[in-house]
């Protein structure tokens, strides 16, 4: 079996759709945890804007799980805490992939195992860490740069930044076309530079990058699938 990788989106509209969202933050652990077939999992909130904000948006909310196979993962993210989330929310969207790399941890957890399948199509991009409190200033201080260049690439299919804590701890997921597009944006520019200073200061307690093949979708996003739009030449 390969394992499937779900994250699901849920935009939420009105003072109380956003309040019942923001305690499901709180509200949602126990029902998750005891969903059936469910792996590794995490609840997560977004910035503001593009996303790459420590600002939080209070109308977009995040699930990411793990399942051990796409019938299994299409099932589960369509019933139970996740049809709940469905039910309160105006606009939800799942992407479903499959891992090709990952390295780091996440929680102290490797939590995807990754498929040597080559698979056509988009790739997806994760980073998650959690940020030194020591380098918070410098740290938000690269992010806008970095935010600019992904938000003005004519390659990047959809792009959001989520967190499980505001500040210390990130995520940053994007989907692109290709390969190269997505290996354009990284070793170039704001990023490219982020990631030297990474490494030479050692702004993270714990880091993990994912690399992801994408499988499949369900739902919309700003009333259509990001993964409609027509591969950039």
């Amino acid at each position: 079996m390969t394992q499937i990788v779900t994250l699901s989106f849920f935009r939420f509209a009105g003072p109380l759709a956003r309040a019942w969202a923001l305690v499901m933050m709180g509200g949602a652990r126990l029902p998750l945890s005891r969903t059936p077939d469910i792996g590794f999992w995490k609840l997560c909130g977004s910035g503001s804007g593009e996303g790459f904000t420590p600002v939080p948006n209070t109308a977009v909310y995040a699930i990411l799980a793990t399942w051990p196979d796409i019938a299994t993962a299409k099932a589960r993210t369509s019933t139970g805490v996740f049809a709940r989330y469905m039910g309160r929310a105006a606009e939800n969207w799942t992407v479903f992939l499959q891992t090709q790399s990952s390295r780091g941890q996440w929680s102290g957890k490797e939590p995807f195992a990754p498929d040597a399948t080559a698979t056509p199509g988009p790739l997806a991009a994760l980073t998650r860490a959690t940020i030194k409190p020591r380098i918070l200033a410098r740290f938000w201080g690269r992010v806008p740069n970095i935010s600019a260049k992904i938000g003005a690439d004519s390659n990047v299919m959809f792009k959001i930044g989520i967190g499980e804590v505001p500040m210390l701890h990130q995520v940053t997921f994007s989907i692109w076309p290709s390969e190269a597009a997505m290996a354009a944006f990284a070793r170039t520019g704001p990023h490219a530079e982020a990631i030297r200073a990474v490494r030479d200061e050692g702004w993270f307690a714990e880091e993990l990058y994912a690399r992801f093949a994408v499988h499949s979708d369900a739902g919309t996003w700003n009333g259509t699938s990001p993964l409609t739009r027509p591969e950039a030449a």
